[in-house]
Formats: C-alpha cells, sequence, structure tokens
C-alpha cells in the first residue's frame, strides 16, 4: 500500500464525512470526533435520547469504511454467552464446535448497553479491552480492527443497569449527538423523499487495510513535550476543583494523548498543537469525572468544569515536528 502524507490522509477523512453526509445531516463536527476515535483505537459511547440516528451512525461508519457490521440489543435477559459465542454440539462430527458470536465483526453497535446485566456488560468490556474473548478455557482473537459503538438512553431508568465508572472509562470518549435544527430536520425528510426505503446505503470511501494505515499513521504524529505537559496539567487540574469528588485518571491522559494525535492527522497535519487538545477534552473526560453528591444535587455540570480548566491552566506555544 502507498503511504500517504498527511494532506492525502486529511483527503481521505474529508471524503469519509463528505460521504456520510448523504445520511447524517449537520452532524461533521461528531462524525469528526467519532472518526477521531477510531483512528485512536478507541470504542465510543454515544449518550442521548431515542431517534437521533445513533444506530444509523454507526451503520454509516461500518459502510464507508469497509468493516463488517453488528449488532446487539442489550436487554435484561441477555447473556454472555448471546455476544461471545459458544460451544455446539456437532451430531454429523461427534464434537463441539465453538459458534462465534456478535462480537465477532468490524464495528458492533451495542444499543440500550445500560439495559444489560453487569455480567454481560463485562464480557463486552472485557472483549474492548483486550480484543479477544475467552469461552471454556480456550482463547479467541477479535477481528482488526475491532471498534464499539455503545448507546445509552438518559431518560429512562427502570429496568437498567448503570455502567460503574470503571466500565465508563474503558470509552475513550463519551459523546452527544443532539437534536437538528429546524433546517436540518427538513433536508433529512426531503432527503426520505427521495428514496423509496428508510434504510441508507452508501459506498465504500476506503478499505479495511486503508483505514489501518491511518491508524498507524496516527501513532505517527509528533507531539511536543511542552503538550505531553499541558495534557498533564489540565488532567491533574480536574482533581483539585470544587464539586469534583474523582478527577480524571491517567487513563483519561491518555485518551487525550491519542485523540489529539488522530485529529491533527483528521486535519491534515504531522503535529499536534493546542487547539486539538481544547477540540477533544471535554468527550475524553467528561465520563471520568464524578462530581460530589452536592454537584449532582445542584446539577452542576462537568463540561463547565472542564471550561474552568480551560481557562485556568495556560497553553504552551505551538511547536511544529522537530527534524529528525
Amino acid at each position: 500500500m502507498k503511504q500517504k502524507n498527511p494532506e492525502e490522509a486529511k483527503k481521505t477523512c474529508e471524503e469519509i464525512i463528505s460521504t456520510m453526509r448523504g445520511a447524517i445531516v449537520g452532524k461533521d463536527a461528531l462524525l469528526q470526533k467519532i472518526l477521531a476515535g477510531f483512528l485512536a483505537g478507541g470504542h465510543i459511547l454515544i449518550e442521548d435520547v431515542p431517534g437521533v440516528a445513533k444506530t444509523l451512525i454507526a451503520n454509516c461508519f461500518a459502510q464507508v469504511m469497509d468493516l463488517d457490521f453488528g449488532r446487539v440489543q442489550f436487554l435484561p435477559d441477555l447473556l454472555p454467552g448471546d455476544i461471545t459465542g459458544g460451544y455446539f454440539y456437532d451430531a454429523r462430527t461427534g464434537e463441539f464446535v465453538f459458534r462465534k458470536g456478535p462480537l465477532f465483526t468490524g464495528l458492533l453497535l451495542a444499543d440500550e448497553v445500560n439495559r444489560g446485566t453487569p455480567k454481560t456488560q463485562s464480557a463486552l468490556l472485557e472483549a474492548m479491552q483486550e480484543r479477544r474473548v475467552t469461552v471454556e478455557g480456550n482463547t479467541f482473537d477479535l477481528p482488526q480492527p475491532f471498534l464499539v459503538i455503545a448507546t445509552q438512553n438518559p431518560i429512562e431508568f427502570d429496568g437498567t443497569y448503570p455502567l460503574p465508572e470503571a466500565q465508563l472509562d474503558r470509552f475513550i470518549m463519551r459523546l452527544e449527538v443532539g437534536y437538528p435544527t429546524i433546517e436540518e430536520e427538513a433536508e433529512v425528510l426531503y432527503n426520505r423523499t427521495k428514496r423509496s426505503q428508510d434504510e441508507i446505503s452508501l459506498t465504500k470511501t476506503i478499505s479495511r487495510d486503508e483505514f489501518t494505515h491511518l491508524q498507524v499513521m496516527a501513532e505517527d504524529i509528533y507531539i511536543h513535550k511542552d503538550i505531553l505537559d499541558y495534557i498533564s496539567r489540565l488532567t491533574q487540574a480536574t482533581r483539585g476543583l470544587d464539586y469534583v469528588e474523582v478527577g480524571a485518571s491517567p487513563r483519561g491522559s491518555l485518551a487525550i494523548f491519542k485523540l489529539c494525535r488522530a485529529l491533527a492527522l483528521i486535519k491534515g497535519r504531522d503535529f499536534v498543537i493546542p487547539e486539538d487538545i481544547k477540540e477533544v477534552i471535554k468527550p475524553a473526560l467528561v465520563h471520568r469525572i464524578i462530581l460530589t453528591p452536592e454537584a449532582r444535587i445542584e446539577r452542576r455540570s462537568i463540561t463547565k468544569l472542564i471550561d474552568q480548566v480551560l481557562r485556568e491552566v495556560t497553553p504552551p506555544p505551538i511547536h511544529g515536528r522537530e527534524p529528525s
């Protein structure tokens, strides 16, 4: 495969977003963040009300990146073996054969993950972290890349099992889709008039190998020591805020580190600037900061606390890639 330079990588990423505009209207910034999360090798948690295209977004990403798509609707009666797969007796051979579950795919949509029991949630989170599953003492590697978009409905609590903070920490970012504007919603309806069905088919933009190559390129993005220090100072500042019981962990710093390099690649640079940090810090940390009980009662906003940190911590100057 021909080696891409940052400008070529930027063009490829723009083509991915442009193709998805045929299905997802007015959400370019959201799609860019999700793409950054995927290029960073992370998994995405989307928390929003039903009907704002969470499932459609996941399906469209799989189509444009030529990835196998799987969907699991999490329910209280869903068992770990229902997603990992298990051994079944084959009467023809007289042997037990492993049958793969829906985890064995390129992009998995874990729909309403908080409706699954903790045991089933743990099976998913283990596969996300290890990129493999273990059944009856035997280990099976998952396809590469293996990406997960998990969704949660924030307005329903009956029959749900909220993910513990330690499991939320495994998602590289948490995002919200949000409602469209009047003009965007009208465009969605207009686009529907041009199709004879609800389903949307998008053309493949890049191959699986090309996507993996972009992930490798993101790992090579230069990040100056001053930028690393800036990330550390930001996450450290979250631990001393009023109204915060638990600040961002070092895994939060690593999430920012990975995401800002992926975002720099998407924007056609081979080095990170402070603005990249400012764009990814909220989705990277919003689910890693725990407010005090008093702050939760007062409905304090974690995003506003992160804004406070950004105001108080001075960013470094811009440093380009140093000559080797």
